[in-house]
């Protein structure tokens, strides 16, 4: 008991002096509200999206006729000078005129293979596409920001189970050099308590470095600035231990962001391929147009030529575009379309293939951990128990130093693996619930 006091007391004081300054606790929720709205990669994506959507909002207009308006206002100075056969000359000279032409013209494409339902239907399945890309890209990003939070929750772990070392090791030290110092042991041994305490101070503080950088990727993920955020995050990492393969793999096609996104590509190009086949019927329109055309001139270069002129009128009328020749470039087109949606359905096989494999293999990690979890959680509690024991045994002088520390190593490594057990058990939760699609409800 007094020894356990004594350990108490040492890791109450390291964990004030690591606290000193207090800091804002960031939830796990917060983190990632954060990374919802901040985060680059989800911003860029929704930009794409928002394209997206606003050609669909327009795509109706496809149907629409086209009008277009001219107009165009020119003036002309000209001067003319003739010498006749029967000796009459004529000088027009500063002969001035004005011209006005205005015209609408409109064209209504009728009928083009039907192309213009296959376009309409592309944009708009282009727009799901783009809803597809941004939910995918916020499964991704908030895995990214669990497993960067649960990183620094296990850095943060690491640095009590190095405090708790350093105790340990302290104790060493003070039972080392109480027995030089009354001749019951060696000095080496008081000097090798002391190198090991030294070289845990230093892994110590390494670790409050490894927590300050874990903390700069996670600002990063959230696109937040070092240097306004004085942060701190809960040491404890929940796991999940009653995930089930069948529960995962239930309508996986249509919860899975990545298979969805295939399966839109794949009819995106079907939808490219009835565009193409358009190319090959002709196109049908109504046209009409409207004009006015108005000159003036300052003088008459004849008696028959008229100084002011002025028509306007509207026709109407329908053409046809026949396809004919035109190098073979439908052909091609439609050959290019063929392949390409032969190639999203191979991207679909192989994506469906790829999540099968990468859900098996997160789920047996799953399984892994899981039970070396309980196993290492074993392991550490019996090695402080060993190690407990082992001072004990050296403060009543029964063992060796060499023993203590065997015993202290054998705690260092336990409490590593269990740490590393929990973390990573928390990563392939997050990558099984991340390939399910349910991260984000």
């Amino acid at each position: 008991m007094k020894l356990t006091g004594k350990i108490g007391i040492a890791l109450l004081c390291l964990a004030w002096s690591a606290n000193a300054h207090a800091q804002q606790v960031l939830t796990l929720e917060q983190a990632i509200d954060l990374g919802l709205k901040n985060n680059y990669d989800i911003r860029m994506a929704r930009n794409d999206a928002e394209i997206a959507a606003n050609d669909n909002d327009y795509a109706n207009f496809a149907f629409a006729p086209r009008l277009n308006g001219t107009a165009s206002k020119t003036w002309s100075n000209n001067a003319t000078k003739q010498e006749f056969g029967n000796g009459s000359k004529r000088d027009t000279s500063g002969l001035k005129n004005r011209q006005a032409q205005a015209a609408v013209n409109l064209n209504w494409t009728l009928f083009d293979g039907l192309k213009m339902f296959a376009t309409r239907q592309r944009v708009q399945a282009i727009d799901i596409l783009g809803e597809l890309s941004v939910r995918n890209q916020v499964e991704n990003t908030v895995a990214n920001i669990i497993n960067s939070y649960y990183n620094i929750a296990q850095q943060k772990q690491q640095l009590r189970a190095l405090a708790e070392q350093m105790a340990i090791s302290d104790e060493r030290v003070k039972l080392s050099d109480a027995k030089f110092q009354t001749g019951l042991g060696p000095k080496t041994d008081y000097l090798q308590a002391k190198v090991d305490y030294n070289a845990q101070r230093a892994n110590w503080l390494r670790q409050q470095t490894v927590i300050e950088q874990s903390k700069a990727s996670l600002n990063q993920l959230l696109a937040i600035s070092d240097e306004s955020t004085n942060y701190d995050v809960h040491d404890s990492i929940p796991v999940n231990t009653s995930l089930s393969i069948g529960a995962i793999m239930e309508n996986i096609g249509n919860t899975n962001p990545q298979l969805q996104i295939s399966r839109q590509n794949l009819e995106i190009s079907r939808l490219v391929l009835k565009e193409r086949k358009g190319d090959f019927f002709p196109v049908i329109s109504f046209n009409s147009a409207y004009t006015f055309n108005q000159s003036k001139a300052s003088a008459a270069v004849n008696q028959f030529s008229p100084v002011f002129n002025q028509t306007r009128g509207l026709n109407y009328g329908f053409s046809a575009t026949i396809p004919i020749f035109n190098g073979l470039n439908a052909h091609r087109e439609y050959k290019n379309a063929k392949l390409d949606m032969a190639y999203q359905q191979i991207s679909l096989e192989n994506q469906q293939s790829l999540v099968n494999l990468q859900l098996k293999n997160a789920f047996r990690d799953y399984e892994y951990y899981k039970m070396a979890l309980s196993l290492e959680q074993e392991s550490v509690d019996l090695a402080r128990e060993n190690t407990m024991i082992a001072l004990e045994r050296f403060r009543e002088g029964v063992t060796t130093t060499l023993e203590v520390k065997e015993a202290q190593q054998s705690l260092e490594l336990a409490a590593y693996r269990l740490i590393q057990a929990r973390y990573n058990t928390k990563v392939a939760e997050t990558e099984l619930m991340r390939l399910k699609g349910g991260l984000v409800k």
